[in-house]
């Protein structure tokens, strides 16, 4: 009876393997697919409002937040909004402002608490100092070329175009956690998405970089609609494409520089991200199972514990390591192919994550506690003391 269960469990395992492997190998045809689109140029460069929602310092925050001003771009304007004077991030701003001119960069301080999302209360501060109607809201640990608003507002010269967004990739990891964080994002989420992109499976917004009309948000029942979800970023997306305008993931890739102070941040970062996954798509990240090669080939290794297991799990990380390569040399990633080494255990705790998606339902966003509701909305559960 033990020797029936074992074996049954053991081509179970070679699911997810087979499945995973595959899936790899086709990750590496569809980005490069994805890079080979090229942005087609409207010479659109209508007047835009770019909203820099800020709390906090950051690793490299003030050459972050001052790539945007220095665009190569006729006319913008760049919002850059705290909600507290005392933010220690604020006197940056402000020295930015000072040397760029107020013309170009203004500095809000808003304390708006229209709910539960942080970042979308700092937004609502900056949209009220919008001059114009295309906005484009952008994380402040965002990195950027001199082309980048020129670049992902030109898809919105087609009126059928409601929203347009970047991929990005993580770079600065210092830390093995930090790089941890860099693989979750670099070798397993980004492609994820463009495999998805390419093939159709589904539709993206990625919030750290978005462009929409403000006349497109409000129809969709504008930002403040978006305050109590966890997922604001997917949430505008599916307004967009139910709405039968078309959403545009651009083959442009933007740069996220990753600041976590402990190995503690990255995990609760690592269950928040899966959270978020879960909650935008629900089937999609339960199938997810099916592609865990690396994990589900320990298993297999462990369960047969002779020289077949081991040379499935030694192909199982051949493959992985090898498509990853490839995947991270098309995105230009050297950080990704530095760090490859961690891969592995990236996948292995990678299940772990997954599996907490289901039972916790409490996030924590830059020290407060919240709870998840249904729908993807979250309410303030109690502040996290240092």
């Amino acid at each position: 009876m033990l020797f029936n269960i074992l074996d049954s469990l053991q081509w179970l395992c070679l699911i997810p393997v087979i499945g995973g492997s595959v899936f790899s190998l086709l990750t590496v045809a569809t980005v490069k697919r994805f890079f080979k689109r090229s942005p087609q140029n409207n010479h659109f460069t209508p007047p835009v409002s770019v909203l820099k929602p800020v709390r906090g310092l950051e690793k490299n925050l003030k050459h972050n937040l001052r790539t945007i001003a220095t665009q190569d771009y006729p006319n913008y304007q760049v919002i850059y909004s705290v909600q507290d004077p005392q933010d220690p991030a604020y006197p940056i701003i402000k020295g930015i402002q000072a040397e760029f001119g107020s013309d170009r960069i203004s500095v809000v301080i808003s304390r708006v608490e229209a709910g539960a999302n942080g970042k979308v209360n700092n937004l609502l501060g900056a949209m009220e100092a919008a001059n114009h109607d295309i906005i484009i809201i952008s994380d402040s640990d965002t990195r950027l070329q001199p082309d980048y608003i020129k670049t992902i507002v030109n898809p919105l010269a087609n009126p059928d175009v409601g929203c347009v967004c970047t991929p990005f990739k993580v770079t600065k990891a210092d830390s093995w956690y930090e790089k941890m964080e860099l693989l979750t994002m670099n070798a397993d989420f980004m492609p994820s998405v463009m495999f998805a992109e390419v093939t159709g499976a589904s539709n993206s917004c990625l919030g750290p970089s978005i462009a929409i009309r403000r006349s497109t948000l409000d129809k969709l029942g504008g930002l403040e609609s978006l305050a109590d979800y966890l997922v604001e970023d997917y949430e505008i997306g599916r307004r967009v494409w139910t709405s039968g305008q078309k959403m545009v993931l651009l083959p442009y890739m933007i740069d996220v520089v990753v600041d976590l102070a402990s190995w503690k941040n990255w995990w609760s970062h690592q269950v928040y991200w899966d959270q978020n996954t879960y909650l935008a798509r629900q089937g999609a990240f339960v199938s997810t199972i099916l592609i865990r090669s690396i994990p589900f080939a320990l298993i297999f290794a462990l369960l047969r514990w002779d020289f077949i297991g081991l040379e499935v799990l030694v192909a199982t990380i051949l493959v992985r390591m090898i498509t990853a390569f490839m995947v991270a040399r098309t995105m230009k990633d050297k950080e990704t192919i530095k760090n490859l080494y961690l891969l592995p255990f990236r996948d292995v705790v990678g299940l772990i994550f997954w599996g907490l998606a289901f039972t916790q339902r409490t996030v924590i966003w830059r020290g407060v506690e919240f709870k998840l509701t249904s729908h993807g909305k979250m309410v303030k559960h109690r502040l996290i003391q240092n």
